[in-house]
């Protein structure tokens, strides 16, 4: 791949927040804009990107991890020209997917030859040892958090564990489901100052997706909410956090891309 390809991780701290809603119309917003997108469904156990996509997918990444299929032969170009490799979904032992097993993955992405401008990596919730050993491999860190006690709780506890046990910087955090872009900014504000006062460590600030019906009605059509409805305030809440993700400095200190991802990791146990 490209060494100008940019892997982005999309985490939370917990189950329902919208990640993968987050992950996929991110997708389709920087493809729509004329980058070229793999988004990569790394929640293993419950894998639904593809159904968010609207896309059948014949093989997913148990075929690989099993050495039935190559990493190639299971990617699917979705209709909206995003480049798809598909999880597993209600698979327990996908869900469980040892530190190993997430090695030859990420070693299988450096040798595809697609050329990509963006890979998003849409994670499963939680920290469990797959999620941090990928979350670490991946030069930006994208953490999707709704404001109640909970998601804010887990959305630092990730971050804390990212930060203190992992060392890990380019953190960016996304509020969801919001009333307003000023209540976004707020939650943001709220849990950034937590982190400067007890990990002496700052996070940035991506963006805010408003709460919107639409979001809801494009799931059960199956498309993203930019196809379902361009003019929503949502549609228009992921350009514009399209337009931020394309915005972010690229750190030219770093081997690049899929190359990056694996040293990345590699590291991570040495």
């Amino acid at each position: 791949m490209s060494t100008a390809t940019q892997v982005i991780g999309i985490a939370s701290g917990k189950g329902g927040v919208g990640k993968t809603t987050v992950a996929v119309n991110l997708a389709v917003a920087l493809q729509m804009s004329g980058k070229r997108v793999m988004l990569f469904d790394a929640d293993l156990g419950l894998a639904n990107a593809q159904i968010a996509l609207g896309v059948r997918c014949p093989y997913n990444l148990s075929h690989f991890l099993s050495g039935e299929k190559t990493l190639s032969e299971i990617i699917v170009t979705t209709r909206q020209g995003v480049q798809l490799v598909p999880g597993a979904s209600g698979m327990y032992e996908m869900a469980g997917l040892s530190e190993l097993q997430a090695a030859s993955i990420v070693q299988a992405f450096s040798s595809l030859e697609n050329e990509v401008d963006f890979l998003i990596v849409d994670m499963a919730a939680g920290i469990s040892p797959y999620v941090l050993a990928f979350m670490s491999a991946c030069a930006k860190r994208f953490v999707v958090v709704r404001d109640d006690p909970s998601s804010i709780a887990d959305a630092y506890g990730t971050i804390k564990v990212m930060i203190q046990d992992f060392g890990l910087d380019n953190i960016y955090l996304i509020a969801n489901g919001m009333n307003s872009q000023g209540e976004g900014r707020q939650l943001f504000e709220r849990i950034n100052q937590v982190c400067a006062r007890f990990l002496d460590h700052t996070i940035q600030y991506l963006g805010t997706i408003e709460q919107d019906e639409m979001i809801l009605g494009a799931l059960k059509k199956y498309q993203a909410v930019l196809e379902y409805a361009p003019g929503s305030s949502a549609a228009r809440d992921f350009r514009l956090l399209a337009k931020e993700t394309e915005g972010l400095a690229v750190d030219d200190s770093l081997s690049g891309g899929m190359q990056f991802f694996v040293e990345r990791l590699v590291q991570t146990r040495s």
